[in-house]
């Protein structure tokens, strides 16, 4: 049956909302935890003692500053301090000299400027003596201050690449001026931690690139400049550094180990690491992943960027030839440097709802899950601002920041292609359901998975697995009490079904306040069949308007209401909030499965449609004129050997 209710439409968006668990739990949340964090008996109020979220929080796990090498030779001059500034809702000036703000201020960001040579542009920038000294830096430092930034830019990249760089410009992780870059951007971080009102995590990206793949990790700490002040970042640059992500996942336990505190890593979205992001071979060994790897790697990253700048990274028509969304935001050309085309055996180690699926088998060969991983998303934008609404998008790097040529210019090429700067996405933001505006509560959050990744819309969405869900349970202005009490929120396990019990969902989403209406609120399930076969399914589970499905069991589209032509739209289709009660049609209980929420908005107009209205420009056909924006739940996981 499917089911839509008008609800409270603003700000009250506390119907939505989820208790959290103890704190320092951080385990996998399990039914039996969940029911455990209400009293048997509540008070009168419905919203007296409770412990809970009373709407999502939204910030960005992945941004660059000028501190960043890449960033600062493309031309970012942002700092740190700048790109908190922005993230809070202030007005600030760009590295193009334009002036940018926020239509809303986010509630958290991560600065997460790379591990390698932190620091070493601002110095190159700066003129620092020890570094011009050098001839070849120094031809790079007057090729920049000549107006040839990117030419230098080019050049400076491709020479790190090849390992072909002055030894002056390697900042190592045992040198004084990385420590004390390392030391500012704690400092930083520092200075802008509001609790209550804006948090500012301490973080930084590992930026392994070998072979020329991308697999980054961002790594967040939970706890203060103090206690992350104890380390440096770990790099790829050798004998100190490494780019094999164990010893990665070795640095975070040594961390734990020596000051007591806690830290996560990140995946990066994996579109640009050829098939390497989440392999069954362990990359540069040949051997099978194992056990000790799986569990290793689900300890330490519990969450992956599924959309980004880069492209989008949930799944692809080829791994999703029957899912009509599949085509959203594509990076499938090559590599990191294009030095390698992308070829189709290799979609299925990089994209989300595939190295889910890839989990389950693994899970099922060597006993452990690798990839059991929450959404998120974030922008990895280079210029300082972390800003990815389609009317308000600030671009990659500095050099793409809003232009009337940035629709048509060559952003990247290379042996396997080339990428256009339209091709670039505008997303995304992570939403974590905290029970609190602090480094503790979201870092508590993102590691039980209580998360979602979005395109950049700030919509409120919930997502709830259980056993005992009734319509009833949609019909409430407070439909977390029962999502709570009678199951898990996203990012917890399901354990074996009861006699004659199916899994059924509770969902709900709700637009944003000053954005599009909704389309519909899809379930993804994936699986591992008898035959141990993996297998998905896509279920439309409620949805806007009078549509209804057809005979191939697909539901119409909702319509498409952009004005081209003046870079807008309107709400006359799709809803406003959605919710409903679905139990899974096709439920076997001896296979082990995954459920994941996805919600998609109406068409809006996409920011080369903003660019184009405001630079008064006629687009190539092959640039798309509309989007539409969506969201992806962490999963819910169904395990026939857990009870």
């Amino acid at each position: 049956m499917q089911f839509v209710r008008t609800l409270l439409i603003g700000a009250t968006i506390v119907a939505l909302s989820v208790p959290v668990m103890a704190e320092g739990d951080t385990g996998d949340l399990t039914v039996e935890k969940a029911a455990r964090a209400f009293p048997t008996k509540r008070p009168y109020s419905p919203y007296a003692d409770r412990n809970f979220p009373t709407r999502p929080l939204f910030g960005d796990t992945h941004l660059h500053t000028a501190v960043s090498f890449d960033a600062g030779a493309f031309g970012a001059r942002l700092t740190p301090r700048d790109a908190y500034r922005f993230a809070r809702g202030e007005q600030v000036m760009s590295s193009t000299n334009q002036p940018a703000k926020l239509s809303r201020p986010l509630d958290f960001l991560v600065v997460a400027d790379h591990s390698d040579n932190m620091g070493m542009i601002t110095d190159l920038l700066a003129g620092k003596p020890e570094l011009l000294a050098d001839p070849k830096a120094r031809t790079w430092y007057d090729m920049i201050q000549s107006g040839r930034g990117p030419e230098a830019a080019i050049e400076m990249v491709k020479a790190f690449a090849a390992g072909n760089i002055p030894k002056v410009m390697v900042y190592g992780a045992d040198t004084l001026p990385y420590r004390n870059v390392w030391d500012d951007t704690i400092k930083a971080a520092e200075e802008y931690n509001d609790p209550g009102r804006f948090t500012a995590l301490i973080g930084y990206e590992w930026t392994s690139t070998a072979e020329g793949n991308n697999l980054h990790r961002n790594v967040i700490f939970r706890d203060n400049g103090e206690k992350a002040g104890q380390v440096v970042p770990l790099t790829t640059t050798k004998p100190l550094g490494s780019n094999d992500p164990r010893d990665l996942w070795k640095w975070m336990q040594a961390y734990v180990d020596k000051t007591g505190g806690q830290v996560l890593a990140i995946a990066h979205n994996g579109n640009l690491s050829n098939g390497q992001m989440f392999p069954i071979i362990e990359p540069g060994t040949g051997t099978p992943i194992d056990r000790e790897y799986a569990e290793t790697r689900m300890k330490w990253e519990r969450l992956y960027e599924a959309t980004q700048i880069k492209g989008d990274g949930e799944t692809h028509p080829v791994l999703s030839p029957t899912d009509e969304f599949a085509n959203f935001e594509k990076w499938d050309k090559g590599n990191l440097d294009l030095t390698v085309a992308k070829s189709n055996d290799m979609l299925q180690y990089e994209y989300s709802r595939s190295a889910l699926k890839l989990g389950l088998k693994l899970e099922g060969e060597i006993g452990a899950n690798p990839y059991k991983f929450g959404m998120v998303g974030s922008t990895d934008a280079h210029t300082g601002l972390a800003g990815v609404e389609e009317d308000n998008y600030w671009g990659k790097t500095s050099g793409m920041e809003p232009g009337a040529e940035r629709s048509t210019r060559e952003f990247m090429a290379g042996r396997s292609g080339k990428i256009m700067e339209w091709e670039t996405s505008a997303s995304g933001y992570a939403a974590v359901w905290a029970a609190a505006n602090t480094r503790e509560a979201i870092f508590d959050a993102m590691q039980r998975r209580e998360t979602y990744a979005t395109t950049g819309p700030r919509m409120a969405v919930r997502f709830f697995g259980g056993y005992d869900f009734t319509e009833s349970d949609a019909q409430t202005r407070s439909p977390a009490i029962a999502g709570y009490t009678k199951g898990v929120p996203m990012g917890g396990d399901l354990g074996s079904a009861p006699d004659g019990k199916v899994p059924t969902f509770l969902i709900a989403a709700l637009k944003d306040p000053i954005g599009a209406n909704l389309d519909r609120y899809q379930i993804v399930k994936g699986w591992v069949d008898g035959k141990g076969e993996m297998q998905e399914k896509v279920y439309d589970v409620v949805w806007g308007g009078d549509r209804k499905p057809g005979a191939d069991g697909k539901l119409p589209p909702v319509g498409n209401s952009v004005d081209v032509s003046n870079a807008n739209w309107s709400n006359t289709i799709g809803a406003p909030e959605l919710i409903a009660v679905w139990k899974d049609p096709d439920f076997d209980s001896s296979l082990r499965a995954f459920y994941y929420g996805r919600v998609l908005e109406i068409p809006t107009p996409r920011w080369t449609t903003y660019d184009a209205k405001y630079y008064g420009l006629t687009l190539p056909p092959e640039i798309p004129t509309s989007i539409q924006e969506r969201a992806y739940t962490s999963p819910i996981w169904y395990s026939p050997e857990k009870s």
